[in-house]
């Protein structure tokens, strides 16, 4: 699949992390649902946290850094959602947010957004952008560390997870 000719979100991702990224992006009619993993996965993280940052700045919050241990709580709670075939703040074991993060290791959470079926990562934060309660929670000042997770639901759908921290 070629990205000559194309603007926006598709060429943004295709400079970021190549055919990689493309394979992200097979969540449409007619394409095989692959699972999101290696590279793919890593770029389209990396790139919502990036996506984030740059929408912080226009508020004037700083960046929030990439914490390990609640992207870990981050990846494995959209894992939950499509292996399992739902979509819930509340996972699979009726746990919460915080109590996920505190499992991986962090005991700082603060909040935590979700998204279904966005195909890119700036689809997914134009989606949070344009819902007030997500929307808080990415431009919040306080929140110092941010953790992503996208996994593939068996429909093919993407579930994203996003989940901030005060340090």
């Amino acid at each position: 699949m070629s990205t000559r000719g194309r603007s926006g979100p598709w060429a943004t991702l295709a400079a970021v992390a190549g055919a990689a990224v493309m394979s992200l992006t097979l969540a449409v009619p007619g394409y095989a649902a692959a699972p999101v993993t290696g590279t793919a996965r890593a770029s389209a993280e990396s790139e919502v946290i990036r996506l984030t940052n740059q929408e912080r700045a226009k508020q004037g919050c700083r960046a929030v850094r990439r914490e390990p241990k609640l992207s870990n709580s981050a990846y494995r709670h959209s894992q939950d959602m499509a292996r399992n075939n739902f979509f819930s703040h509340t996972g699979s074991d009726g746990s919460d947010f915080s109590t996920r993060a505190a499992r991986a290791g962090y005991k700082h959470a603060m909040s935590e957004n979700i998204a279904k079926g966005h195909r890119t990562p700036a689809e997914v934060v134009k989606g949070w952008m344009g819902s007030s309660p997500h929307r808080k929670a990415i431009l919040d000042c306080a929140a110092k560390a941010v953790g992503v997770g996208v996994a593939r639901a068996k429909d093919g759908a993407l579930l994203w997870t996003q989940d901030f921290g005060r340090v």
